[in-house]
């Protein structure tokens, strides 16, 4: 049987692994958006927000994806370790295409569609003086055609997540810019308004 992992053993852990700032926030993010996406599909919100605060937890460590110890590897083992149900890993897998991991859960669907996102949420956010409140859909499809503006953030996932989980692009956008308001000061997204 599988152990689980609570929400603060996670925290211990990324804030063990994770000295960036910007890194946690954005592993904040996700457990945000995974968590609300959870409660509306009556899916298990601790599993979800934990594999959403946990998915890049080696990314700082061991940034290159084509080591064997690469992100996300090191997370995936590190789970194993500590006897986590094994959908965390495999969804953690799916969120990085270069394994070739199959997205084939909602938990592995919803992963892959909230990380690009929020990264690109957040981005949007910190360059707003009311930051992340009453972003709307439109404003992000508009920064997303500026392939100088976050661009680190891979634009074609960003679209793909809203298809992997069935919904239209601005409903998705929507949804996760309204959890990322629910935590707008934990996330330090309040703007200067």
């Amino acid at each position: 049987m599988s152990g689980r992992i609570s929400r603060d053993e996670a925290w211990s852990l990324l804030s063990a692994w994770v000295t960036s700032e910007s890194l946690r926030r954005h592993c904040l993010a996700v457990e945000a958006a995974m968590r609300d996406y959870a409660q509306q599909g009556g899916a298990d919100e601790e599993l979800w927000g934990v594999t959403g605060l946990l998915h890049d937890a080696d990314y700082e460590r061991f940034p290159d994806m084509g080591d064997a110890a690469g992100h996300p590897r090191t997370i995936m083992a590190e789970l194993e370790r500590r006897d986590a149900p094994p959908e965390m890993a495999t969804a953690i897998a799916g969120h990085a295409p270069h394994l070739g991991v199959a997205r084939e859960t909602p938990l592995a669907h919803t992963l892959f569609a909230v990380d690009e996102l929020c990264g690109f949420l957040v981005a949007c956010a910190v360059v707003r003086p009311e930051g992340i409140r009453g972003l709307s859909a439109k404003s992000v499809r508009k920064k997303l055609k500026a392939p100088s503006f976050a661009a680190a953030v891979n634009r074609d996932d960003v679209r793909a997540g809203a298809e992997e989980l069935g919904l239209d692009f601005d409903r998705h956008v929507t949804l996760v810019v309204a959890a990322l308001e629910a935590r707008a000061d934990e996330l330090d997204l309040s703007g200067a308004a």
